[in-house]
């Protein structure tokens, strides 16, 4: 309910949101990548999280000489990360290896477009109304196909509109807690008829 009562940031700067744990397999390497190659004038990247990888990270945004544009928040706690959706205007997922994606479903919830690779849980939960679903077939074309994602989502305040809104609808029909204990439900009568 509280993601759902977003209403847009204003038009700039451009903000792009990566949360979670810095780890390699995360794949933030290749968010950064692709910020530094879409340069799209008066953004900014945020990264919301801690781990091993953060200095990496943050040795990258310098090396790629976007340092001043890229702000590592830290760990925040649960109320200020939900917060953070209502500050953004895309969520950049780009995990190599995630079953579930809560952070893509808090996303839509908060009517946010998702930029994420299509593999595993994001590729499942984010549809192509809701976000852009990016081929993972390698380093060079994952940053290229993201950066255009982001690009076109910077240029294009109606598709991030339309896209929100779908993400939106989209949680409200498959992934409230409602829905889903409706389906368990049928799933458990099913297999006690049978």
């Amino acid at each position: 309910a509280q993601l759902g009562s977003f209403s847009p940031p204003p038009e700039e700067p451009i903000r792009f949101l990566c949360v979670g744990r810095l780890l390699h397999w995360k794949g933030f390497h290749l968010a950064i990548k692709a910020f530094a190659r879409a340069r799209i004038p008066n953004s900014e990247l945020w990264i919301v999280g801690d781990g091993p990888a953060e200095s990496r990270l943050s040795k990258l945004t310098r090396q790629l000489d976007i340092a001043r544009h890229v702000r590592f928040l830290g760990r925040l706690s649960r109320e200020e990360t939900l917060r953070t959706y209502g500050e953004v205007h895309a969520l950049v997922h780009p995990s190599l290896h995630d079953s579930g994606s809560w952070v893509a479903t808090e996303a839509m919830a908060a009517g946010r477009p998702v930029v994420c690779l299509n593999l595993g849980g994001p590729g499942v939960i984010v549809s192509d109304e809701s976000g852009f679903k990016v081929e993972a077939r390698d380093p060079h074309q994952v940053v290229r196909d993201m950066a255009r994602a982001m690009s076109a989502l910077a240029g294009d305040p109606g598709l991030r509109q339309k896209m929100g809104e779908a993400g939106r609808q989209r949680v409200r029909s498959e992934f409230c807690w409602s829905v889903r204990g409706q389906r368990i439900a049928e799933a458990l009568q099913a297999a006690v008829e049978s």
